[in-house]
């Protein structure tokens, strides 16, 4: 399973954080979604037959494009 954490700009509000988890729970082998409104941080754990090709493409269809990963310490 592979983990990515990263940044979405536009989050602006607990619904913002409610279509991203929803939209990206429905691709096919992604496992968690957490959206975080006030860090505007997204965590996604995913496997096949999901790719984070896949996922960037979902995010950027729903108008939430992810800027940057962040590096977790």
């Amino acid at each position: 399973m592979e983990t990515r954490t990263f940044v979405v700009p536009n989050i602006s509000c607990g619904h913002c954080t409610h279509t991203i988890e929803s939209e990206l729970t429905d691709v096919a082998g992604v496992k968690s979604v957490n959206a975080e409104e006030e860090t505007k941080i997204v965590t996604v754990a995913f496997e096949a037959p999901a790719t984070w090709e896949k996922i960037v493409a979902t995010l950027e269809e729903i108008n939430y494009p992810p800027a940057n990963e962040v590096a977790l310490q």
